[in-house]
């Protein structure tokens, strides 16, 4: 951009006077002391009359100087409309001032700042190069004095990174080395968030030095994040807890969070991405947030310890993930408000307070750690109000309490470690104290048991004599109570023959009712056991293909072919298949109805049986239409007709018409 300059030289009236008084010396019989006090009064009226507050000078002794905001002279155009033209015209040269009352909650987002910065360029074997410290400043325009003209350069974190002619994470403005004049340089700073506006003034082998010093630094930095989350992941894989894995997030998180302040993350993650920029920090900050209060809950079991402080954890993270939300998808400038952030790192630092009160050992360093972060925002805020001073240790006071605080979380998890180690230990202890203890005793019982078995000894001698006259009268009364269990041997024979022959024609007469006959078929189970030994007494045979090995089919009672698979049902092929009420109940309308000596009148089995009319009145008439086919065919027998009457004719092949009711069996 070529535009005209403003030039300041020291050649002037006073210059001439003072070449005058240096070469005539002799004539004006000046001592040296005099010239030099001459000399050093021009050059500070020379520079006075060029209107230089602040003047960055030249000077290989001197390799750096910073200069805050309100050390140089800037002017604030709210309405972005103000052009390097304009700005670099003499009669706008006043409005350029120092405000020594400015301080960082004054800045105003969105608007330019010009600053005019003056350098006075002195002949030197260095080169140097003027740096601005805050890595999210949205644009810098600097326009650099060269020649008669101005460059334009334009620098911010919404550029590609490769854009930068220093491949580093601050922006860079090198000087002319050619100049030796006083030379202004102009600079439009404009960012969406707070921009910390600082400005180094520095030589090329300072910023050699100071750039390897901080990354040197940064890779110290996140290498112990990185060999910390390594630690707690190969502790995890040890010991199986999910709390480590939660911790290895928020580290991680808080990499990346420090990352997106930095520059580096820019610089090495998505340095094609800017508009990522606006983005990055407030994303990890929720997530660091986020890891936080989940590690919390888990690292000091608040569900057990502290019921009240875990639901508010709950809640915490509900809203701040609502905030998160709302700012990520409605208003991303919001992400710039960090000072949220507090509540939940005090709510944090209040449940360890909390519970390590209650007891919780492993909680003291859990607090330790927490409320070193607290002060370390604590300070970060006092730097952002200008309430202290703005150095290398508070500027990057965060980080060391992240640093710290890391350390103090991973002494709290080792130590819980420890603590149920050493728990463990004592249970031990007492497990072999309590061993050691059951073998005393246990040692005392033998010697009394040895003197007890001694003395019984001579007592069972004793007694073994009264055992053999006693055993010899026992053999004499045993060949007598075995004849006596001939006699009733013979008489209960006899009696079952009577029993069985009473049960036969009692089931088989006209007077036995429904409560009569339950005592015999009281529930479904003794109907299955029934229809079991009828079915399969003589053995399995399937259907299909004549196998006659089986296992337990489907159902209860139930028999599956072990070569075809196909499963027989304990009704299949009998009277109750397809029944849709108790079985018990059908057998006994089977019963009724294969006797039909005792007459019960539908609407009476219907009150007894508490079924439908219909349902008894179709399955009499089934059994009776099996009776009248069996009749037929001449297969009905006095004994087996209730037996022929519940299978049908597809039943089993190995089904015989002898097989007794197991009714009768006893």
């Amino acid at each position: 951009m070529l535009v005209a300059r403003q030039k300041c030289y020291l050649i002037s009236d006073w210059n001439i006077i003072l070449i005058f008084l240096i070469f005539f010396r002799p004539l004006s019989r000046m001592n040296e002391n005099v010239v030099k006090r001459i000399i050093l009064f021009l050059i500070f009226v020379s520079t006075f009359q060029c209107g230089l507050g602040q003047t960055a000078v030249v000077d290989d002794a001197v390799d750096e100087r910073v200069f805050l905001l309100k050390d140089l002279e800037f002017f604030i155009d709210s309405t972005n409309s103000l052009t390097f033209t304009q700005v670099s015209d003499r009669q706008f040269a006043e409005k350029f001032q120092r405000r020594e009352s400015y301080q960082n909650k004054d800045y105003q987002a969105g608007a330019s700042y010009w600053i005019r910065f003056s350098v006075q360029h002195n002949p030197s074997d260095k080169v140097w190069l003027i740096e601005f410290y805050d890595q999210t400043i949205d644009l810098i325009e600097a326009y650099v004095p060269k020649g008669e003209d101005y460059d334009r350069l334009v620098l911010g974190d919404a550029y590609p990174f490769h854009q930068r002619k220093f491949a580093h994470k601050n922006f860079e403005v090198l000087l002319d080395p050619s100049s030796t004049s006083i030379e202004y340089y102009y600079f439009k700073v404009q960012s969406h968030e707070f921009a910390d506006i600082r400005l180094a003034f520095r030589s090329v082998n300072w910023f050699v030095y100071y750039a390897l010093n901080e990354y040197f630094l940064f890779g110290t930095f996140y290498g112990m994040i990185l060999i910390i989350a390594l630690y707690n992941f190969l502790v995890f894989l040890a010991i199986r807890e999910i709390k480590n894995i939660y911790y290895i997030f928020y580290i991680i998180s808080v990499a990346l969070y420090a990352m997106s302040l930095d520059g580096v993350g820019f610089q090495y993650l998505w340095p094609n991405h800017p508009e990522w920029n606006n983005y990055t920090s407030g994303i990890f900050l929720y997530s660091l947030i986020l890891w936080a209060l989940i590690f919390t809950r888990r690292f000091l079991s608040t569900r057990a310890k502290a019921p009240r402080l875990d639901k508010a954890l709950k809640a915490m993270i509900g809203l701040r993930t609502g905030i998160f939300l709302i700012e990520f998808f409605f208003y991303p400038d919001f992400f710039a408000f960090r000072f949220i952030e507090i509540l939940p790192l005090w709510l944090i630092l209040h449940t360890g307070v909390q519970v390590w009160l209650r007891g919780y050992r492993p909680a003291r360093y859990f607090v330790i750690a927490y409320g070193l972060l607290l002060m370390g925002f604590f300070l970060r805020s006092l730097v952002f109000f200008d309430v202290i001073e703005l150095t290398t240790v508070s500027h990057y006071s965060l980080h060391f309490s992240f640093v710290i605080e890391m350390l103090f979380l991973t002494l709290a998890l080792g130590d819980r470690i420890t603590i149920l180690k050493d728990n463990r230990d004592r249970a031990l202890r007492r497990i072999i104290q309590q061993h050691e203890l059951n073998m005393q005793l246990k040692d005392k019982v033998n010697k009394e048991l040895e003197q007890k078995v001694s003395e019984r000894t001579a007592e069972i001698n004793k007694k073994n004599n009264e055992l053999e006259e006693s055993n010899t009268r026992l053999l004499i009364q045993t060949h007598e109570i075995n004849q006596i269990n001939s006699v009733l041997d013979l008489d209960n024979w006899k009696l079952k023959n009577k029993i069985k022959e009473v049960l036969e024609e009692r089931l088989m007469e006209k007077a036995m009712d429904y409560e009569e006959f339950r005592t015999l078929y009281p529930d479904t189970l003794s109907c299955y056991r029934f229809l079991e030994a009828l079915k399969w007494e003589n053995g399995f045979m399937c259907r299909k293909c004549d196998n006659e090995k089986y296992f337990e089919g489907a159902q209860k009672f139930s028999r599956r072919c072990t070569r075809c698979g196909y499963n027989e049902s304990i009704t299949a092929f009998t009277i109750f298949h397809g029944v849709k009420f108790p079985i018990e109940k059908a057998f006994f309308i089977t019963y009724i109805s294969v006797t039909g000596k005792k007459a019960f009148t539908l609407e009476a089995l219907a009150g007894m049986l508490s079924l439908r009319t219909n349902t008894i009145w179709a399955f009499r008439n089934k059994v009776k239409g099996q009776i009248s086919e069996l009749e037929n065919d001449g297969k009905i027998h006095t004994l087996s007709k209730w037996h022929e009457v519940i299978l049908t004719e597809e039943s089993s092949p190995s089904y015989s018409s002898k097989v007794v009711d197991p009714i009768s069996r006893e």
